[in-house]
């Protein structure tokens, strides 16, 4: 059985297929993101859950709330309240995002440190990582204390872990015997 993460891949997938054919594909993201605020309205959602709400009742209904949606935005929603997958729509928007920035030659990257960097330490991380990757990278900054120094870097399916937390356990490691 499928997952959820591969049922929004596929219909993500379909989408940027969609909005490529018709050069759309930035009015697919901004319809997509909001369409991902119709999971905030608890109300909305357990009425479209209702199987004693027609479905016609239902799709006059997200007209209402989906304004300005094209057309296709419309149809990809009232296909999803029809299978019970609305709750797809917070992946389906993420994926597309990503094959959107993967088309556009962004990468995406998460940076996590022990303290908060100034901007020119960013800009700088961010030009060295742009020529390690070759891509325009946009980068998304944490902070967790619990590295104690140094940098951890998830770009794509790369994890760069220089973090003295990771140092110090392999140090321990060695100094245990206990390699693996």
């Amino acid at each position: 059985m499928a997952t959820t993460k591969t049922y929004a891949k596929r219909y993500a997938q379909a989408i940027f297929q969609i909005a490529l054919e018709k050069q759309d594909m930035e009015k697919w993201r901004t319809d997509l993101a909001m369409v991902v605020g119709l999971g905030d309205n608890v109300d909305l959602v357990a009425l479209l859950k209702n199987p004693k709400v027609p479905f016609e009742d239902k799709s006059k209904l997200l007209g209402q709330f989906v304004v300005g949606a094209s057309p296709s935005t419309l149809k990809l929603v009232y296909l999803l309240v029809s299978r019970d997958k609305l709750h797809l729509v917070n992946d389906i928007q993420e994926e597309y995002q990503r094959m959107l920035d993967s088309y556009n030659g962004i990468e995406p990257a998460v940076v996590v440190t022990a303290i908060a960097l100034d901007e020119e330490t960013k800009a700088g991380l961010v030009k060295h990582l742009e020529a390690i990757i070759g891509k325009k990278v946009v980068a998304e900054y944490q902070i967790d204390p619990k590295i104690i120094g140094g940098v951890v870097i998830r770009a794509g399916d790369k994890l760069l872990d220089c973090s003295t937390r990771s140092r110090l356990m392999a140090l321990k490691k060695e100094l245990s015997g206990t390699r693996r």
